[in-house]
Parts: structure tokens; sequence; C-alpha cells
């Protein structure tokens, strides 16, 4: 049983490495160079991959990067258009996630903080709090269940 458990990981593996591969077709085209455009794909298995924290040096490090120059050039200087690349991957998202009856749920959360240093915490109103305090605030999108019968 454990050949078969193995063997369908792998499976799992490679479809989902595809599919990577398959967004990164999509998206290639927006990026001038071909530097950007690897560093774009290295960009992605980091944020998709198991790095502790998503941020420049992580992601670099993952990429097998030194430093996160190349990380901070692709995302500042290089030359494509952002917005262009974000309607690419809500087309592929909408394509392969996409429901009719799908429903989408917004959520935008503050979270209380007593430090500065991570990003996005600053002083501001918090509702959670009651008051002006130090928070950061994360917009999730959770998938509600599907609804069976009504």
């Amino acid at each position: 049983m454990l050949e078969a458990d193995e063997a369908a990981d792998i499976q799992e593996v490679q479809a989902w490495a595809a599919g990577l591969q398959a967004v990164h077709a999509r998206i290639a085209g927006r990026f001038a160079r071909a530097e950007p455009r690897r560093r774009a794909l290295a960009y992605l298995r980091g944020l998709l991959g198991n790095v502790g924290r998503k941020n420049g040096w992580q992601l670099a490090e993952h990429a097998g990067e030194r430093t996160p120059d190349g990380m901070q050039r692709l995302l500042a200087t290089a030359d494509w258009d952002p917005e262009l690349v974000r309607d690419d991957l809500r087309a592929y998202v909408v394509e392969h996630l996409g429901d009719p009856g799908a429903v989408l749920v917004a959520d935008e959360t503050g979270f209380l903080k007593k430090g500065t240093t991570s990003v996005g915490v600053q002083r501001q109103y918090s509702g959670t709090a009651g008051r002006s305090t130090t928070a950061s605030w994360e917009c999730s999108w959770p998938m509600p269940a599907r609804r069976v019968g009504r």
C-alpha cells in the first residue's frame, strides 16, 4: 500500500508542477527579457512552496540566490506590466476554479500588533480594538462550502 501512496504523491507533485508551468507559460510573454521570466517562475515557486515567510530574502534563498536583489529588481524595475499579469492569473483561476454558482467572500480583518517592524503595521483605527492602535490588515478569500439542496 505504501508504494501506491508514494506513486499517488509523485503524481500529485507532477500535476502541481505541470500546473505551475502552465501558469508561467501564460504570463511569460508579459516579461520583456528572459531573466525576469525565469525569476518570475522562481518567485511563483516560492510563493506556492514551503517557504516560512514570503519575503524577498526567503524567496531569493528558496530560488537559490545569495541576495534578494534579483527578486526586488523583478518587482521594482523589471520591464513587465503587473496589471496584465494580474489579468492573466485571474483568467487562469477562473478557468480552473470558476463555478457559475460560486459566491465570493471577502474578509478584511485587522490584527493588533505590538511592534512596528512587520510589513503594513502602523498606527491606525482598528474595529477589533475599538480605537487607534498599531495594527495590520489581512484580506482573505475563504472558499465557502457548496450549498446542497435548498
